[in-house]
């Protein structure tokens, strides 16, 4: 039997370290593969455990149905241009309690929303704390008022920049049902 010079055993040792690199790459992969079917399959089974407890929650007499918005979380009016109203006098009534409301202005609605919400942008002056109350009372109050956007400006002012006045533009989104007029 012939000997192998130096070459050929280093080539023969790069063969077995790539041929062990692949059976290990393929080996971590088969390992990853399998541990993600058997997370899936947990999910799946907590899942099901999930919804025969709410389907036999919903079938005990008396039980009620999903969770319902109260009337009182929508915009009721007959016509957008009128819903935007209701939404502005709404903001302007809790603006007059924190805030020196500067300005309103409509914002363009399209797409699927456009029947289901009202957009307008609100432009406030305002001190830090006041916007913070302003703020919670606009997104926890009803009608659901939902706060889209919001840029911060100081205003200049003679105080330190804490005291500092903010002029706040607010994209606000509200729900609006349709009522016959």
């Amino acid at each position: 039997m012939r000997m192998l010079d130096r070459s050929q055993l280093t080539a023969v040792a790069a063969l077995c370290l790539l041929l062990f690199a692949c059976t290990v790459s393929v080996a971590l992969s088969l390992e990853a593969r399998w541990q993600a079917a058997a997370e899936q399959a947990d999910r799946q089974d907590v899942l099901a455990r999930l919804q025969a407890r709410v389907h036999a929650r919903n079938e005990r007499p008396g039980a009620s149905g999903p969770a319902v918005a109260p009337a009182e979380a929508f915009l009721d009016a007959p016509t957008a241009g009128l819903a935007g109203a209701e939404l502005e006098a709404y903001v302007a009534r809790l603006a007059n309690q924190h805030a020196v409301l500067v300005s309103f202005g409509t914002q363009s609605q399209a797409g699927e929303e456009a029947g289901d919400t009202v957009r307008i942008e609100a432009n406030l002056e305002v001190g830090l704390g006041a916007l913070q109350v302003l703020l919670h009372q606009l997104e926890t109050a009803t009608p659901y008022v939902f706060v889209d956007s919001m840029t911060v400006r100081t205003v200049a002012a003679n105080g330190g920049v804490g005291n500092a006045p903010l002029r706040v533009t607010l994209g606000l989104r509200a729900l609006w049902r349709r009522r016959a007029a």
